[in-house]
């Protein structure tokens, strides 16, 4: 049984997932090895479980398909079909106002593209995956440990990629075959934007054993717009349906990043851009913001080499360590 065990936490935030693709890249390359190698779990919210699920993906030979910055070109060249929609739409739907501002076409083909017929069973390294049940109103879990175990809870990859990233107002909710019933999921990010907490609990229930948590939780860049309360206090409830939205998602984020600062201390690991107001929206794909995306997260790498290069040698280390035991 393994004493230390190793956790990624990837934040939601749509096209923003850029960020944690790259300083993922950076750490692969550090390591020389794909992170569902590096980690004992992966857990991801939205665009983040996007990645967990990416990062994981077995290729025919069993290992990791996708490299992290393989992933990042899904961000810069798939963009635009993901957040795309028809001049009748906007109109029709009053800047989403009456119905969400994507169709879910697009997305759905990115990632059936991506993800072909993988399984959430095949996953390379444990995975878990939050979504939000709308009809029975409670959090839903996509858990590669589950599905390994019940073949009720094991699901296309895609499809699990599709209801973790189903932002209110943004894509319509997943309808999630089950048996001969169904699951309306949206996106996680309503109740676990950060999913840390959420991975630190899994791993402490799979490992129970386990004396030490290595946890890796990286964001998708935190927004410095702030909100006047001169103009906030004039707002009705459609100025501020996009506003609050915003506001969960970063303020969830934050309270998970002090818990687990306080919990895991010198273990805990948290990578953070900060974004200036026009770089932060969750559905621009201009080349200008990917561009400004992109070099957030190089310098945000540069910032924090040394951490990152003392991380990569502790995660190889773990991993040593337990092949001389398993020898």
């Amino acid at each position: 049984m393994p004493k230390t065990i190793r956790i990624l936490s990837i934040d939601g935030g749509g096209i923003r997932g850029l960020i944690p693709a790259v300083i993922l890249g950076k750490l692969e390359r550090l390591t020389g090895q794909p992170i569902a190698h590096l980690f004992d779990l992966v857990a991801g919210t939205s665009t983040g479980g996007i990645l967990a699920l990416g990062l994981s993906r077995p290729g025919p030979d069993g290992r990791p398909l996708f490299a992290a910055e393989k992933m990042a070109e899904l961000y810069e060249k798939e963009g635009n079909t993901i957040f795309t929609t028809s001049l009748w739409r906007k109109i029709r739907s009053v800047g989403s106002l009456t119905e969400e501002r994507y169709p879910a076409h697009g997305i759905e083909s990115v990632l059936k593209h991506y993800f072909g017929a993988s399984r959430l069973k095949d996953a390379c390294t444990d995975v878990l995956v939050p979504s939000y049940e709308i009809e029975r109103r409670v959090p839903f879990f996509f858990r590669s440990a589950m599905a390994r175990e019940r073949a009720d809870y094991d699901f296309p990859m895609w499809l699990a990629a599709r209801a973790t990233s189903a932002a209110p107002t943004y894509f319509e909710p997943a309808k999630v075959p089950a048996g001969q019933d169904h699951w309306a999921l949206i996106d996680g990010g309503v109740f676990a934007n950060n999913p840390a907490a959420c991975a630190l609990v899994e791993a402490r229930t799979r490992y129970p054993e386990a004396t030490d948590f290595v946890v890796v939780s990286v964001g998708t860049g935190i927004r410095l717009k702030r909100f006047a309360i001169e103009d906030a206090q004039k707002w009705g409830a459609a100025r501020w349906l996009r506003p609050v939205l915003d506001i969960v998602l970063d303020g969830g984020s934050a309270t998970v990043d002090y818990q687990l600062r306080q919990l895991i201390g010198a273990d805990y690991h948290r990578f953070q851009a900060s974004l200036q107001p026009g770089e932060d929206a969750m559905d621009d794909v201009r080349p200008k913001t990917l561009r400004a995306l992109r070099l957030q997260a190089e310098g945000l790498c540069r910032e924090r080499a040394g951490e990152l290069i003392a991380l990569a040698d502790r995660l190889v280390a773990i991993g040593r360590s337990r092949q001389k035991l398993a020898a």
